[in-house]
C-alpha cells in the first residue's frame, strides 16, 4: 500500500486546533485494513484521543473509514468501490474531520482512493448492424459504439481489435476530453455477390494487469450503391442550459446533409452515448435533429454533458458529431448547517471567548457559501475558524440571574441572488454560581410587642431573598451575638433559622426596658456562603399593669398628719395637693383625682387634673375641726387602676385647739379599733408574756453590764455614731427627700441619746398618741405647695422628728 501524509496545523488564539492529513489507499481493501497511524501523523498521544473522545465527523466518509482510539489508527470499515463512490471523478478522495473535546480540536483528513483494474471494458450493445453499399469506396468510415471502462488511468480502455480484418480495419480518434472514438474503415471494396452478410467481432482491451476485455458483434449487410454519406455541418456543437429548465426545453439543433438523392439522402438522427445518463436526460428528434430535455437537470449532479450524435442515411452511410452542453447554476440550494460539537450547559463564570459550539456549512451551489450569524442581544458571537467552519464563543460575562437559558439561532446565508439561508436553534443552559448574597426586603425592621407577653410568642418575621438557584439560594437566618444592657440578646429573642420568625424568649416589662436593637444575619447555602445583615428594633408597648403611687401626702403608720386650714380661709383656699405618679406611659399614666368621701363634701373639692384640694365655700365656726377626706387617684388605662389616700384636715386657728381634738380622736379611734384584739390576745398569752418579759429583761441587764466592763478596760476613744441617710423609697424626684439624723453619745453606759431635726417646708401636723409632753417649734419656709405655715411636732423621750 502506498501512503502519502500531508499535515498542516494552525493554532488559533481562542478557537480549536485545525490541521490536515492526506493518505492514499487502493480500492477494494478488506475490512480492518490499516489506512494510517493518525495519532503519529498528527503528533497526538493515544491518551489524548481517548480523553478527548476522538471521533470522525463526515456526511458519508464515516461509513467507509473508522477510528480506533486505543491504537490511534484509521481502519477500513467497509469495502470501498472507487467506481461506485466517484462516478465522474478521475481523482477520488474521502474527506472527513477528526474531532476532539476538552478542549475542542479538529483535523481534516483526506483519503485518496487509488484505482485498481477491477472492471472490464463493456459495450452498451452486444451487437451492431450496418447496411453498406457494395459501391462504398475504400477508406469509407463507419462509426462504432465505444466501449466504456469504469477504471481510470492505465486500467482504462487502451485499444480496440477487429477480427477478421479481411475487408475492414479500425481507426481511433482521440478527443480533447481524453476519450477515444473508434471507426471501422473499409480497406477493400465489398462485393455483395461474393458475400452479402459479413460478421465481425470488435474487442475492447484495457491496460491493466491482468488485461481485461469486452466484445461486441458487428453484422454487415452489403447493399447496392449508396456512395455519399451524411455530413454534419460541425464536428462539435456547443450549447448551454439552465438547471431546473422544464422538460421539453430545446437545447440545440444539429444538421447533417447527404449529396445522394431519393431514399439514400434521407437522414435519421440518433444519440449514441453509452453507459451514462445522457439518454435519460436528452432526446433528439430523428427527423430534424432538435435536442431537447426529457428530465430536469440538476447542476449539483452534473455540470456538463457530452452528447454523441449520429446521422444515418437509408443507404447505411453515417456521420457523427458531438454536442457539448454546459449547465448554468441557479441558486436553488440553501446552505446546510451541520453541528460538529456543542455544549448544552455552561457555567455563568465562563471565561470570554470560550467555545460552546462548532458548526460546518455546505452549499451545493457554486461560488462562495456566504457567512453565518446569530441572533443579537445575547452574549455570544460567531467566529470563522477556517473555510466553512465556524465557532460560537462567549462574547461577554454571563449572569444566570439575568438569563438562565439562551436560544441561539444560527443563520447561514449564501451569496446568491436572491440569497438563500437556513437556520438552526441551539438551547444553552447557564449553570449557577454562588455570586449573590441574600438581600433583605427592608434596610431595617421595627417590630412592636406588648409587655407581659407570653415567652415564645412570635414577634415579627424578617425575610431575605437570594437570586441564585437551588442550594445557593437557600437562606438561613442567624441571630448575631450582641448584648442588651449587659445581657446577651439571645436571652431576649430567638430567630427561626428556616423561616426568619423572631420569637420572644422572655416576658418583657416596659418599665424595665422600652426598646432594644439586635442584628440578624441571612446566609445562603453556597460554598463559600454569602451573607448580609439587617438591624431589627423591638419596641415594647406599655400595658396598664401599674396602679398610681401616691407620693404626697405620705401615709404614716402610727402618727396622724393633718393639713391646717384657718377659719378665716376664703373660697378657693389651697389646703394641700395630692401628688401621685404612674410608672406606666402614655394614657396609662394620665391621672385624674376625685373626692371619694369627705366629712363635709360641701366644704372641699379636688382638682381633676392637678390633685389640688381647695375650699369651695367660706369656712365658718360651725365647721368641725376634724375633717377627713378620701381621695381616689385613677389612671386612664383600660381597665383603669386606682389608689386612694386619706387626707386629714384641721379647721382651726390655733394649735392647742387642734392638738386636743386630734389627741382625743386618736385615743378613741385606737381604743375602738383594738379593744377586741387586746381582749382576745390577753386571754391567750398573758401567762406566756409575763415569763418572756422577765427573761428578756434579765438578759439585757447582763449583756449591758458585760459590755460596759469591756469598754472600761479597752481604753478606746469615744466614736460618735452616724446612721445612714434614708430617702423616700419611690425615688421619683417629685418631692424633697426626707433626711433623719440621729446622733448618739456615751461615756460609759450609753444611757443618754439625742435626736435632732430641722423644720419641714410645709404646714404639717404630726401627732403621737402615746406622748405625754409637747414641744413646739415653728419655722417658716417655702413648701412645694407654696403655702407657709408653722409645723407642730409632739415628741417623747426628748426626741425631735423632722418630716420634709
Amino acid at each position: 500500500m502506498k501512503r502519502q501524509v500531508l499535515l498542516f496545523v494552525s493554532l488559533l488564539s481562542f478557537g480549536p486546533v485545525f490541521g490536515q492529513v492526506s493518505y492514499s489507499i487502493p480500492e477494494e481493501m478488506s475490512r480492518a485494513s490499516l489506512v494510517g497511524n493518525i495519532a503519529q501523523d498528527l503528533g497526538l498521544e493515544i491518551k489524548r484521543l481517548i480523553s478527548g473522545k476522538a471521533k470522525i465527523y463526515s456526511r458519508n466518509s464515516d461509513q467507509y473509514i473508522e477510528l480506533n482510539r486505543e491504537r490511534g489508527v484509521l481502519l477500513i470499515k467497509e469495502r470501498i468501490d472507487r467506481e461506485a463512490l466517484c462516478t465522474e471523478k478521475a481523482l477520488c478522495a474521502l474527506d472527513f474531520q477528526i474531532l476532539l473535546e476538552n478542549p475542542m480540536e479538529f483535523y481534516t483528513v483526506t483519503v485518496q482512493i487509488i484505482d485498481i483494474n477491477d472492471n472490464a471494458p463493456t459495450f452498451e450493445k452486444s451487437e451492431m448492424n450496418f447496411k453498406i453499399s457494395e459501391s462504398a469506396a475504400t477508406g469509407a468510415k463507419f462509426d462504432l459504439e465505444r466501449a466504456v471502462d469504469l477504471d481510470v488511468g492505465i486500467n482504462d480502455l487502451q485499444k480496440y481489435e477487429l477480427k477478421p480484418t479481411e475487408n475492414f480495419g479500425l481507426k481511433l480518434h482521440s478527443n480533447p476530453d481524453g476519450q477515444k472514438n473508434v471507426e471501422m474503415v473499409l480497406l477493400k471494396p465489398l462485393d455483395r455477390e461474393k458475400q452479402e452478410q459479413i460478421s465481425l467481432v470488435l474487442t475492447a482491451v484495457d491496460g491493466g494487469e491482468p488485461q481485461m476485455s469486452g466484445t461486441m458483434q458487428i453484422f454487415i449487410t452489403v447493399l447496392d450503391v449508396n456512395d455519399n454519406a451524411p455530413v454534419f455541418t460541425q464536428k462539435t456543437y456547443k450549447a448551454t442550459v439552465t438547471e431546473n429548465s422544464p422538460k421539453g426545453t430545446v437545447v440545440a439543433t444539429v444538421t447533417a446533409s447527404d449529396a445522394d438523392q431519393g431514399s439514400n439522402s434521407k437522414i435519421t438522427y440518433s444519440i449514441t452515448n453509452t453507459l451514462d445518463n445522457v439518454r435519460k436526460m436528452f432526446y433528439v428528434n430523428e427527423e430534424n435533429g432538435q435536442v431537447s430535455l426529457i428530465e430536469t437537470i440538476d447542476f449539483e449532479k452534473s455540470k456538463r454533458f457530452q452528447i454523441n450524435l449520429r446521422a444515418n442515411d437509408d443507404g447505411g452511410l453515417t456521420d457523427s458529431c458531438k454536442l457539448i452542453v454546459d449547465v448554468l447554476d441557479v441558486n436553488d440550494n440553501k446552505p446546510e448547517i451541520n453541528i460538529m460539537s456543542k455544549s448544552t450547559v455552561i457555567s455563568e463564570d465562563a471565561k470570554l471567548n470560550m467555545v460552546v459550539t462548532m458548526i460546518n456549512t455546505e452549499d451545493l451551489d457554486s461560488g462562495d457559501n456566504g457567512n453565518c450569524n446569530i441572533n443579537t442581544n445575547i452574549p455570544f458571537l460567531v467566529s470563522s475558524t477556517s473555510n466553512n467552519f465556524f465557532s460560537i464563543v462567549t462574547d461577554s460575562d454571563l449572569d444566570r440571574e439575568r438569563a438562565s437559558e439562551y436560544n441561539i439561532t444560527v443563520t447561514c446565508s449564501d451569496e446568491g441572488v436572491p440569497s438563500l439561508s437556513s437556520s438552526v436553534t441551539l438551547t444553552l443552559q447557564i449553570s449557577d454560581v454562588n455570586d449573590n448574597a441574600p438581600v433583605f426586603e427592608r434596610s431595617s425592621y421595627e417590630a412592636y410587642i406588648v409587655e407581659n407577653n407570653t415567652p415564645g410568642l412570635s414577634i415579627f418575621t424578617v425575610k431575605a431573598t437570594d437570586t441564585d438557584w437551588n442550594q445557593n439560594a437557600r437562606v438561613s437566618y442567624i441571630l448575631e451575638d450582641s448584648s442588651v444592657n449587659g445581657v446577651p440578646v439571645s436571652s431576649y429573642v430567638s430567630v427561626s433559622a428556616d423561616s426568619g420568625v423572631i420569637h420572644a424568649v422572655r416576658s418583657f416589662d416596659y418599665e424595665q426596658i422600652k426598646d432594644f436593637y439586635f442584628s440578624v444575619k441571612a446566609q445562603d447555602g453556597g460554598s463559600p456562603p454569602l451573607s448580609s445583615n439587617v438591624t431589627v428594633k423591638i419596641m415594647i408597648q406599655d400595658q396598664n399593669d401599674n396602679p398610681p403611687q401616691v407620693l404626697y401626702p405620705v401615709q404614716t403608720g402610727g402618727s396622724l398628719v393633718a393639713e391646717m386650714v384657718p377659719r378665716s380661709a376664703d373660697v378657693g383656699y389651697l389646703v394641700t395637693k395630692v401628688v401621685a405618679v404612674d410608672v406606666d406611659s402614655g394614657q396609662n399614666a394620665w391621672l385624674s383625682y376625685k373626692l371619694q368621701k369627705a366629712t363635709d363634701r360641701a366644704l372641699f373639692e379636688v382638682g381633676l387634673q392637678n390633685g389640688e384640694i381647695r375650699t369651695i365655700r367660706q369656712v365658718t365656726d360651725k365647721d368641725a375641726v376634724k375633717q377627713r377626706l378620701t381621695v381616689i387617684v385613677e389612671d386612664n388605662g383600660q381597665p383603669s387602676r386606682s389608689a386612694t389616700v386619706i387626707v386629714n384636715v384641721a379647721v382651726a386657728d390655733s394649735f392647742p385647739e387642734v392638738l386636743s381634738e386630734f389627741t382625743e380622736l386618736t385615743h378613741d379611734k385606737e381604743y375602738n379599733d383594738n379593744l377586741t384584739f387586746y381582749l382576745v390576745l390577753a386571754l391567750a398569752v398573758v401567762s406566756f408574756l409575763f415569763v418572756t418579759c422577765l427573761v428578756v429583761i434579765i438578759s439585757i441587764k447582763i449583756y449591758r453590764w458585760r459590755q460596759s466592763r469591756i469598754l472600761y478596760h479597752s481604753n478606746l476613744p469615744v466614736i460618735p455614731y452616724y446612721p445612714p441617710r434614708y430617702s423616700d423609697t419611690l425615688g421619683t424626684g417629685t418631692l424633697p427627700h426626707v433626711y433623719n439624723y440621729e446622733v448618739c453619745r456615751t461615756t460609759d453606759s450609753r444611757k443618754s441619746d439625742c435626736k435632732f431635726g430641722r423644720a419641714g417646708s410645709q404646714n404639717v401636723l404630726i401627732m403621737d398618741p402615746s406622748s405625754t409632753g409637747t414641744m413646739q417649734r415653728i419655722q417658716s419656709e417655702k413648701s412645694i405647695l407654696d403655702e407657709p405655715d408653722s409645723p407642730i411636732e409632739i415628741t417623747n423621750h426628748k426626741k425631735v422628728k423632722q418630716t420634709i
